[in-house]
């Protein structure tokens, strides 16, 4: 089975830290972005994907061949042009078989079984208090009847979450190709959404199925949301050193942490190193540097320098930050 993975988004609500890293490389509850989801569908016996990439590609690629054995195939969208746009340069991968379309800026946990033997194609849905920023579904008896890219007065809050098993891909190939061929936009962009209600209009049936394992990380907040929950289910604790550890953490084997106190709900990525601070509710990123600090819902970039602070703190890598 084939997932088709688009991350060549700029990530460009995660600023700083994706001026310098994809956003799908940012480290959540102990790993990138993306490492969570290429783990969920190997262990959903997907053994091949398409990863559409775009800016810092390279680095993405690294990562990927680096760290799995997955078959994959890599294709560069020069121009972000919406998801319609990346189902279409990338089609040449999709052959008779279902697929499964995953967005790169969300993690999620479900049990995807059901769904995979499953006669019809189906999406992934959750309910949602506003859900202006997300397209969404109108259903009807189980089945989809439309869909809304961004409503501006929706009237359904059942949210689209990124996920999109295809049972027809010759239909869906068909679609994309028409909506950018025909320079068909919602919103400036080739949506992915419009190219699923071609789907509904051509006669072909989707139901949805429930996600509420569904976690956001395209902007700070989500992102340090959704390390929390993610440590809530999966925190190890990898030492201590004398160390006071507030669980559930997840601390790097190769973190270097001494006279601090760690947690609740924080990720210490590889070769960090913290000395005489408290640090809770953050992600601290690799060979960041960490002293006489108190930081709480804060994001440290890779080789980052935090000294002497008592704030919550958004910085990049390779910057310093010194409140002495």
């Amino acid at each position: 089975m084939r997932a088709i993975i688009p991350v060549a988004g700029e990530g460009s609500r995660l600023r700083p830290h994706t001026y310098t890293l994809p956003k799908v490389l940012l480290n959540v509850a102990g790993k990138p972005i993306i490492g969570h989801i290429l783990d969920k569908i190997i262990e959903e016996s997907f053994d091949e994907a398409t990863i559409i990439i775009g800016f810092m590609g390279d680095k993405i690629i690294k990562y990927i061949t680096s760290n799995y054995k997955l078959k994959v195939d890599f294709i560069e969208q020069e121009e972000r042009m919406g998801l319609a746009h990346s189902i279409y340069i990338a089609k040449q991968t999709i052959g008779k078989e279902p697929i499964l379309i995953i967005l790169g800026d969300t993690i999620f946990d479900v049990d995807l079984k059901p769904v995979l033997n499953s006669q019809f194609t189906s999406i992934g849905v959750k309910y949602v208090e506003d859900p202006r920023r997300f397209g969404v579904a109108q259903v009807q008896n189980g089945v989809v009847t439309h869909l809304i890219e961004k409503p501006v007065h929706p009237t359904t809050n059942l949210a689209l979450v990124g996920l999109y098993w295809i049972r027809n891909t010759k239909l869906l190939t068909d679609c994309v190709t028409e909506i950018v061929e025909k320079d068909i936009k919602t919103r400036g962009e080739y949506q992915l959404t419009d190219a699923l209600q071609m789907m509904i209009d051509r006669g072909e049936k989707i139901s949805t199925f429930n996600v509420d394992g569904w976690y956001d990380c395209g902007k700070p907040e989500t992102l340090l949301s959704t390390n929390k929950h993610l440590l809530s289910k999966h925190g190890t604790i990898s030492k201590s050193n004398g160390v006071v550890i507030i669980p559930p953490v997840f601390i790097s084997p190769k973190a270097k942490i001494t006279a601090s106190i760690i947690g609740p709900f924080t990720t210490v990525a590889d070769d960090a190193v913290i000395t005489d601070s408290i640090v809770r509710n953050s992600i601290v990123s690799e060979e960041a540097d960490i002293q006489k600090a108190l930081l709480d819902n804060s994001i440290v970039g890779n080789k980052a320098v935090v000294k002497g602070a008592f704030h919550r703190v958004n910085v990049g890598d390779s910057s310093e930050i010194d409140f002495y």
